[in-house]
């Protein structure tokens, strides 16, 4: 599990500073008000969280505060991803990206990108993918 998981609300804020960095607490609750009803104060709070967790560095720029990202969104989602696949057995990773494929939509390219990289992994694939539960985790024949 990562160290410095972040919850759902700071992913939000994240979202806002990868894309728009650097910039300002004010700033980041202007573009969040639509979808979200912070007050500037519960931004700020989530802020100073994230900076805390050290994904967010910190500069002064006269009497504001800029935050920039000190790691990628990328990184980020290779470490949920990551999280997330070490508490669901072996045997049903399939499962979860039959949902994933199901609940979101992809492009043609993207669909392509993923055909060739399951053909990849076809070539070197096992006959069968070996669940490493603790016993009395899954309902697999361990």
């Amino acid at each position: 599990m990562q160290e410095n998981q972040i919850s759902p609300s700071e992913w939000e804020i994240m979202r806002v500073i990868w894309t728009n960095y650097p910039i300002s607490g004010k700033e980041v609750n202007e573009i969040l008000k639509e979808k979200k009803e912070w007050k500037l104060a519960t931004t700020k709070t989530l802020i100073g969280r994230l900076v805390k967790k050290g994904m967010l560095s910190t500069e002064k720029r006269g009497r504001k505060f800029e935050y920039s990202p000190l790691v990628t969104e990328k990184e980020s989602m290779d470490e949920s991803i990551e999280d997330l696949l070490n508490q669901i057995c072996n045997t049903k990773i399939s499962d979860s990206i039959e949902t994933i494929l199901e609940k979101r939509t992809l492009s043609k390219s993207e669909l392509e990108q993923l055909e060739i990289i399951i053909k990849k992994k076809k070539e070197t694939a096992p006959e069968e993918v070996v669940c490493e539960c603790t016993p009395g985790q899954c309902d697999c024949a361990h």
